[in-house]
């Protein structure tokens, strides 16, 4: 796992805390503060905003998706599925 960012960015402190807060083990990558010069950046997400998170070929770009993602790692390094799957309802099961 692989977060890039700035150390300035509210956003990307945000990450870095709830990274640490689940014990989480990851490379981090602070980047140039302009947006033009995140090679690294663009290279991993496509895109020049941080903070971007990468774990193997999962690429998170937003705040708010990457909390939701790391709410639902565990620590074999695999989501558990159980936020991110509902089990559907008999409505929405289809046969075609």
């Amino acid at each position: 796992m692989k977060l890039y960012h700035t150390e300035w960015c509210p956003e990307c402190e945000a990450v870095r805390q709830k990274l640490t807060a689940q014990g989480i083990v990851y490379d981090d990558e602070i980047v140039p503060d302009v947006r033009p010069f995140r090679k690294s950046v663009y290279e991993a997400s496509g895109q020049y905003y941080v903070p971007v998170l990468v774990d193997g070929e999962k690429v998170l770009t937003e705040t708010e998706e990457i909390v939701n993602y790391l709410d639902t790692y565990t620590g074999n390094g695999h989501e558990s599925g159980a936020a991110s799957n509902p089990p559907l309802s008999s409505q929405d099961e289809r046969k075609d």
